[in-house]
């Protein structure tokens, strides 16, 4: 069976410092990156490469990110955009979503977040035959059921509480990227949640007891960084 191509982002930014970090990241991350350093660019670049999606930054030096984006909606199968931005109100956001954007990061920014949300983008933008109809989550032979509230590895029942059932959801569709435990505690908890990051470590630490003992371990730490559901290397 052939393997799908990965998908193509295309990383519109005038600071070659962000387009080269955002590159290497996307890259590490399983995407294809192509760049442009101004919206002319860009929107040459969309028509010959036909990215699936693209990060945009808004202060271009010669059209704008918005502008740039009203176009795109003109174009048929236009791709979906992140904007990347320091302009970060609400005013902001808004304006950003009203030329047709997708989602929005301000900068100072986190590599993880940009491609979980380009990942999350992505997913919505499947068509309703790629997308998984029957509410379960599969990784190697972990299967999280969202209707029935129910986790089996290897067939075997495994009864979680709400809060590890959540986590491990969110490892789960994440899985092979690094989240930090500020995105777990973002994700999981409370948005803003603000109260000892040891909380993760403990949860992490019932969630293994639980997982990892009926087959090799799955869930990983990177000291310093976060964590990481895959299989042993």
């Amino acid at each position: 069976m052939d393997k799908c191509p990965p998908p193509c982002v295309l990383v519109v930014d005038d600071e070659p410092s962000i387009r080269e970090l955002l590159s290497e990241a996307l890259t590490l991350n399983g995407f294809g990156v192509r760049t442009a350093s101004c919206g002319r660019a860009a929107l040459e670049e969309i028509e010959r490469a036909q990215p699936d999606i693209v990060v945009l930054d808004v202060m271009l030096p010669d059209i704008d990110g918005f502008s740039v984006a009203r176009r795109l909606r003109e174009v048929p199968g236009n791709p979906p955009v992140l904007f990347l931005t320091a302009k970060g109100t609400v005013g902001d956001r808004i304006a950003g979503l009203t030329a047709g954007g997708d989602d929005y990061v301000t900068k100072p920014f986190s590599l993880e977040e940009v491609v979980l949300r380009l990942r999350a983008i992505l997913r919505r933008m499947r068509p309703p035959e790629e997308q998984v109809d029957d509410g379960v989550v599969r990784y190697a032979d972990l299967e999280l059921d969202e209707q029935a509230h129910a986790v089996r590895r290897a067939g075997r029942p495994i009864h979680l509480s709400p809060t590890e059932f959540a986590l491990l959801r969110y490892l789960m569709i994440n899985s092979g990227c690094v989240v930090s435990k500020a995105q777990i505690l973002e994700r999981v908890w409370d948005h803003g949640f603000d109260c000892d990051s040891r909380i993760v470590e403990s949860y992490i630490s019932y969630l293994r007891r639980k997982i990892d003992t009926h087959g090799p371990p799955l869930i990983h730490t990177l000291r310093g960084v976060g964590y990481r559901l895959s299989l042993p290397s």
